[in-house]
């Protein structure tokens, strides 16, 4: 568990691309600015971390929800982040339930497939036992006719 800010190393890559995108063009962010920011997003992620953790505990869970997340802002003074977090965990909801649906419906459209596949299977092996049977009357009306 992640105790001290250091312990918590987010990825470079994500912090200058949030630094890029919060910043317009043609500003240069240095080195040590870029750990600086690291270090603080470390710090807010381990306080709003801990923050949610205390509503999980008093609601006697062990899961944080974003519920959680959401009151431990309230209670940090991110009052002002409260609606655009709603905002973005609807977005967020909606595109777990699309990507279900969308599993859903691949599963299904497998599942016919295979018994489509079954079913031709099926189909073919009466074929092939009829076209016997045809052959088999053709070669005994062959011997009938010329014994």
């Amino acid at each position: 568990m992640a105790e001290r800010p250091e312990d918590l190393n987010l990825p470079n890559a994500v912090i200058t691309r949030i630094i890029k995108e919060a910043l317009p063009d043609g500003v240069n962010v240095s080195k040590e600015a870029r750990r600086a920011i690291s270090q603080a997003a470390s710090v807010f992620v381990l306080y709003a971390t801990s923050c949610a953790n205390n509503f999980a505990m008093k609601a006697k869970r062990k899961t944080l929800n974003a519920g959680d997340v959401l009151a431990a802002m309230e209670e940090m003074e991110f009052e002002r982040f409260l609606e655009p977090l709603r905002e973005a965990l609807e977005v967020y909801k909606k595109g777990q339930k699309g990507k279900k649906e969308v599993s859903e419906q691949r599963r299904r459209d497998k599942e016919e497939k295979k018994a489509g596949s079954e079913r031709d299977k099926s189909r073919e092996e009466e074929e092939e036992e009829e076209d016997e049977e045809e052959d088999e009357r053709m070669e005994e009306e062959a011997e009938v006719e010329h014994p």
